[in-house]
């Protein structure tokens, strides 16, 4: 049920977001103690309370029309924040040349987690500084935050 509703979510987001500067980065419909519809929206410089108090009010409407979620939820609309997680070719397209973490499942050379620049995304494999790694390998892969 998770999986649908976050597909036919991510399907209504992109329509409404059409046309317009902002950019769906993720949809997330998860329990915690209660059920959360997460939209993570992004744009070049940031994006503003403006841009997702405006994307909340739109999405709300077309999903209470619609009936998609049976259970009640909270519907949260926000940035993916400055650790964002690249999941989708277009994040590991977006973010090259800068710095990230790769958390593995399995040490490969010693290392469950890799940092360093993005410097190739091929579909199945990134290339972090001169390490080829493949995807299926990596548990979770995060922009690097330097403090």
């Amino acid at each position: 049920m998770a999986n649908r509703i976050e597909t036919e979510t991510e399907k209504i987001v992109e329509e409404l977001l059409a046309g317009s500067e902002l950019e769906l980065v993720a949809v997330d419909y998860v329990r915690e103690r209660d059920w959360y519809l997460r939209v993570f929206i992004d744009k070049e410089g940031g994006i503003e309370i403006d841009d997702c108090q405006e994307l909340s009010r739109k999405l709300e409407e077309v999903l209470d029309a619609g009936d998609l979620i049976p259970t009640s939820y909270i519907l949260e609309v926000s940035s993916p924040g400055l650790d964002r997680e690249l999941k989708k070719p277009k994040d590991f397209q977006r973010e090259q040349g800068k710095m990230i973490d790769v958390s593995l499942f399995a040490p490969l050379d010693g290392e469950k987690v890799i940092t360093g620049e993005l410097r190739a995304y091929d579909g199945e494999n990134i290339t972090v500084g001169e390490q080829v790694i493949p995807l299926d390998r990596a548990a979770k892969v995060n922009l690097h935050i330097d403090f």
